[in-house]
């Protein structure tokens, strides 16, 4: 089953499967710049904050979101996967590639 996920930075939505990361969904945004590095939440690059809705995530590393982030709602964009529709607010090194201003494509 597909959902919206919405990223409240830019107003933009796309479709995102629930077999899908997150991550993976939003690299299909033709964004240049998406950081999709290691995709397995060790890096830290893709830290997202969930304003609403509900994920489900996978392991992630403490060095880069902390228990604290966790329970405020803050993952790695690699290690969720869409339960309903969400919105996202973009932090760390994703939010300059996600929230530039699109090029159109050539």
């Amino acid at each position: 089953m597909k959902h919206e996920i919405l990223i409240a930075d830019t107003g933009e939505s796309y479709l995102c499967d629930e077999t899908e990361s997150v991550l993976a969904g939003m690299a299909r945004l033709g964004r240049k710049g998406i950081p999709l590095g290691c995709r397995g939440g060790g890096c830290g690059v893709c830290k997202v904050a969930v304003v609403d809705g509900r994920c489900q995530a996978g392991a992630m590393s403490r060095q880069h979101v902390s228990e604290e982030e966790v329970k405020a709602g803050t993952a790695l964009a690699c290690r969720i996967r869409p339960e309903s529709r969400l919105t996202l607010k973009v932090v760390g090194g994703l939010k300059k590639a996600a929230c530039r201003p699109r090029t159109p494509p050539d």
